[in-house]
């Protein structure tokens, strides 16, 4: 089997499941039909996200034992019908069950399965591999953002949800149908780069969390991306508040999704050469320095526009190569279950960082002592990533 026909299976699949990062778009939407707070509204996003950790660890131990494809059809199933029933909302208790706990659930069953899959497939190219991938989950909002918007102006948040959802989960059968591990023996000529040598061992999860490396990778994985959760959750309502329109606040969209999948991509790949851990710490000094220049303000639309995608790019940079760090360091045999031990760390980031921001809002009508805090929070994540050492 040609190796990179799972990395177009990966990135198909991906695909349908970012969709979560174009849940702004329909936040307004709902707010004005039913009248909630920004608070019951934030809470939806920040279910799913909890579910998606949640659900990846149970996913991953899945994966690694029966495959990839049992939990890409699940997680394209689930996410499709979380779309799906999300337009038959009538109370925000429905919508936190069909968009929270089944759209979240989906995610965790859909993106426990490629990550594996490109790690063993290309040992040689892990970072870019594992980064195509995963990249194709923050290129989802660039696609399905601003289609979801013209699509809530001319038919409805009602129909869109049901489109969105159809379309998901023909993406995710193609995701299905490829993803596929290598056969038992596959070697590639090249893999022991220095960014990607082979461990002594595959390390299971229950000697993974002991080890001093995998708390420092899980704090800094935590504290790094509660920035970008921020951002994610607020993204279309921020814009808003500092004064663009409804048509330049979800373009934000496209912006932040250009730069999210270029960080998973490209950061990933040069990870492959300057070395997991370097390229995370830089990304994570460039979230800091985002967030503090969200906090000092501007409504000026592309310095707005260029911050977003910079810290968009730090954060999908850490979802990439976070990733491809835990497969370095402990092996691929059981990567499904010990990534997803380790994306606990996002979830909790998922809780926080929505929570933040919502709150510092509705208490003061402004975002920026919430990115004030993200940029302290990036600084403790720089000290934690500082204190990981490579396990061999």
């Amino acid at each position: 089997m040609n190796r990179w026909l799972p990395i177009v299976g990966g990135i198909s699949l991906n695909l349908a499941l970012g969709s979560l990062y174009a849940w702004s778009v329909f936040v307004l939407p709902l707010e004005k039909e039913f009248g909630w707070s920004r608070t019951q509204t934030s809470w939806v996003y920040t279910i799913a996200i909890v579910c998606f950790a949640a659900s990846f660890i149970v996913a991953g131990k899945l994966q690694d034992k029966k495959g990839p494809q049992l939990c890409a059809f699940l997680g394209a199933l689930l996410v499709g019908g979380g779309f799906a029933l999300s337009s038959l909302t009538t109370s925000v208790g429905f919508l936190y069950v069909a968009f929270g706990v089944i759209v979240g659930v989906g995610n965790g069953f859909g993106y426990a399965a490629p990550t594996p899959v490109a790690s063993k497939w290309f040992p040689d190219k892990r970072g870019l591999a594992v980064g195509l991938m995963v990249g194709g989950y923050g290129a989802g909002s660039a696609i399905i953002g601003p289609m979801a918007t013209s699509l809530i102006n001319d038919l409805g948040w009602r129909a869109t949800f049901r489109i969105l959802g159809g379309a998901f989960f023909v993406m995710g059968l193609i995701g299905t149908a490829l993803l596929k591990n290598p056969p038992a023996g596959y070697t590639v000529a090249g893999a022991g780069t220095a960014a990607a040598k082979k461990p002594t061992a595959d390390l299971p999860t229950s000697d993974m969390i002991r080890t001093p490396t995998f708390a420092a990778l899980w704090v800094a994985f935590c504290l790094g991306t509660t920035a970008g959760q921020m951002m994610i959750s607020q993204l279309v309502p921020f814009m808003r508040s500092v004064g663009l329109s409804a048509t330049q606040a979800a373009f934000a969209i496209t912006i932040a999704a250009i730069g999210n999948a270029g960080g998973r991509i490209l950061s990933g790949a040069l990870s492959d050469s300057l070395g997991r851990l370097t390229t995370l710490k830089v990304m994570i000094v460039g979230s800091l320095l985002v967030m503090s220049a969200l906090g000092m303000g501007t409504s000026q639309i592309v310095a707005l526009y260029v911050l977003v995608a910079a810290g968009y790019w730090c954060y999908g940079t850490q979802l990439s190569v976070f990733a491809s760090t835990t497969a370095d360091f402990y092996g691929t045999k059981f990567l499904g279950m010990n990534y997803g031990a380790l994306f606990t760390a996002w979830g909790v980031a998922g809780i926080v960082g929505p929570f933040i921001a919502a709150r510092v809002y509705q208490a003061t009508g402004t975002y920026a002592y919430a990115f004030y805090g993200a940029a302290g929070l990036a600084l403790i994540a720089f000290v934690a990533i500082s204190m990981a050492r490579p396990t061999h």
